[in-house]
């Protein structure tokens, strides 16, 4: 991925700010002490936090089926150090959360947590500036054989046989950077046919259903709990200029009718085993239900999950920490 970014609005993490101005706090580290640091911040209160490793962009260069979206050059560091960046409002005493952070890194340090600078940066940003730093980091991909992700603001001419697929997450996940996207991607290029319905439980940015749509499912239907992941997603299909593909604002499976042929949820290992014992009753005999977002650890605990449920598991594939599974019901 190379930049990773929680896409909520800064509004949403300490309160309200002043004139949209908000507080920057950046740390200097490794890629080891990437997941602790991310837990200090937490414990502070923030709903999320942007990070840069460059881990991320060797696994991607490592793909062969997909180009690299974001050079090394483009981190502030050249690829040499990992960066976790947290926002706070205006409102907020910065001092105090400085002396924390500095206190809680020195204890990382002294257990003997190798966490390389551990340099504490403080800088102030807009709201505006921040809602589009990470337009930076997102360029064009191509995933699988034909599907080629392409951001609004970056002007592409598709080759032959390739399907351009217009996107701006704009709040909502989805970009096509993710391995858990690419892979799901992948596996709808692999298994869609001709005249097939897709349904996309939490479709994000509609990243997947319209994915869906170019590939050449008769109709799409994509669901999420998410206001902003829906206003999104709308737009995205409204830009990609399909007709067959239509988002919805509720409770997963619960605001879907009738069967699909395929189901496509891109979420996490616990709502895939939730989904597990329902989401036969959505599928077409026969049908296909592709799941990812699983970290490698619970690879194991979804399979089962499936497995009790009656499904046969036909496909299971892996990229960097990330697990996707394809079972038949």
């Amino acid at each position: 991925m190379g930049f990773r970014l929680s896409f909520c609005k800064l509004k949403k993490q300490g309160g309200k700010s002043m004139n949209g101005k908000w507080i920057e706090v950046k740390i200097i580290t490794k890629s080891e002490a990437i997941e602790p640091i991310t837990g200090i911040f937490y414990s502070l209160g923030v709903k999320g936090v942007a990070i840069e490793d460059p881990n991320d962009i060797n696994i991607n260069q490592q793909n062969p089926l997909s180009w690299d979206f974001a050079d090394s050059d483009i981190f502030e560091y050249g690829g040499k150090a990992a960066v976790v960046k947290a926002y706070f409002s205006n409102e907020d005493d910065i001092n105090k959360i400085t002396k924390y952070i500095k206190d809680k890194l020195k204890e990382l340090n002294d257990s003997g947590f190798d966490i390389g600078e551990g340099k504490v940066i403080i800088n102030p940003v807009y709201e505006e500036d921040w809602a589009n730093e990470w337009k930076k980091y997102y360029k064009t991909i191509k995933i699988g054989k034909k599907i080629v992700v392409n951001p609004l603001w970056i002007k592409y001419t598709p080759k032959k046989d390739e399907i351009l697929v217009k996107m701006d997450p704009s709040m909502a996940f989805g970009t096509g950077t993710h391995e858990t996207t690419m892979m799901c991607i992948e596996m709808l290029e692999k298994y869609i046919k001709e005249n097939d319905v897709v349904y996309d439980i939490g479709t994000g940015s509609g990243i997947l259903a319209i994915s869906a749509s170019k590939l050449g499912a008769k109709n799409v239907i994509g669901v999420d709990l998410n206001e902003i992941a829906v206003e999104a997603a709308r737009e995205n299909v409204k830009r990609n200029e399909i007709d067959n593909v239509k988002i919805i604002h509720g409770n997963l499976v619960d605001v879907l009718n009738g069967k699909a042929n395929i189901v496509v949820a891109n979420i996490i290992a616990d709502v895939i085993i939730d989904l597990s014992n329902k989401v036969d009753r959505y599928l077409v005999n026969d049908g296909l239900f592709i799941a990812s977002g699983i970290i490698k650890d619970r690879k194991d605990d979804v399979i089962k999950a499936l497995k009790s449920q009656g499904f046969n598991v036909l496909e299971v594939k892996e990229m960097g920490e990330w697990v996707a599974v394809v079972s038949q019901k």
